[in-house]
């Protein structure tokens, strides 16, 4: 029987160099997504799929992501005076959340080593990690599956998507074989950021992983790779070598709606693409979008 989890590992510490000026001052997970940050969108999907302790990894001048999750008494107190009940139970929700804890990465060694640094919160237990580049719309559930899968099998989980095989290059890619379960792999080979030419398939890793406590084992002695950073890729790839230890490692594929907001344009799509659907703005933005695209047909 396997151990319940109940934690969530989110990596945070990267500098965001790709959204500079804006993330000169602010950390990029706190980039707007409509009217929440990006990151409160990943809490809530680990707190949805019940793990409601939640450990952030996060680099220097991070301080706003603590700021955003505590409570903020002297806003609270104005929208409660002003009887403003509909903010206020805003400004409330995310403190509210989970039980959220920071520790800081210090060398920024890569994924891996940000990963290793959460062993003294979570012990010897399983736990999930989700990278805030990925957000994973709530009405096509991931993280549960995997938990489910991890709970069957056993054995670590990665989330894997079908790619464009010249967009592999930008994804760790796994070799695979087919299990009882179309939507369920398992996973025997990982190759960083590979070409097209040999990639071993087009399933690309993305930003979920459910993983048992022998990664901290295997991360403690991997070498820097590609990058000279610790690639968690590389140290997936030893648990699925070593099958019969450590359960080896299967791979959901996700077949549902995901926003990439790791780029500029990407994240744009994103903004657009969730406040469309949203009831309070989908209805007045729609029409606008298809006239705007209408115009730009015409010119």
């Amino acid at each position: 029987m396997s151990q319940r989890i109940t934690k969530a590992v989110i990596p945070a510490a990267g500098l965001g160099t790709r959204f500079l000026p804006a993330t000169k001052a602010m950390p990029k997970e706190m980039l707007p997504v409509v009217d929440k940050p990006a990151i409160q969108y990943v809490v809530e999907e680990a707190v949805e799929a019940g793990l409601d302790d939640v450990l952030m990894i996060i680099g220097r001048n991070k301080n706003a992501l603590a700021n955003h999750f505590d409570r903020v008494t002297e806003l609270e107190h104005t929208l409660q005076t002003k009887g403003d009940e509909s903010k206020l139970s805003r400004v409330m929700e995310s403190s509210a959340l989970a039980d959220v804890h920071f520790v800081r990465q210090g060398d920024p060694k890569g994924l891996g080593h940000a990963v290793l640094r959460a062993q003294k919160h979570v012990g010897r237990e399983p736990f999930a990690v989700l990278l805030g580049d990925d957000l994973i719309d709530e009405r096509d559930p991931l993280l549960s599956r995997m938990l489910e899968e991890h709970d069957k099998r056993d054995a670590t989980i990665i989330a894997l998507l079908e790619v464009d095989p010249d967009s592999i290059h930008m994804y760790g890619a796994a070799e695979v074989e087919e299990t009882d379960d179309p939507d369920v792999v398992k996973v025997t080979g990982l190759v960083e950021k590979p070409a097209r030419e040999v990639a071993p398939s087009n399933l690309a890793i993305i930003g979920r992983y459910v993983l048992k406590p022998e990664i901290f084992d295997v991360l403690e002695h991997t070498e820097p790779g590609k990058g000279g950073e610790i690639q968690l890729t590389d140290a997936l790839l030893e648990l699925a070598d070593d099958a019969e230890t450590t359960g080896g490692v299967y791979g959901v594929v996700f077949r549902g709606r995901r926003y990439d907001t790791g780029d500029k344009l990407d994240y744009i799509k994103a903004v657009i693409q969730l406040a469309a659907d949203r009831d309070d703005l989908g209805p007045d933005l729609r029409p606008w979008l298809r006239e705007y695209a209408a115009g730009l047909a015409e010119g």
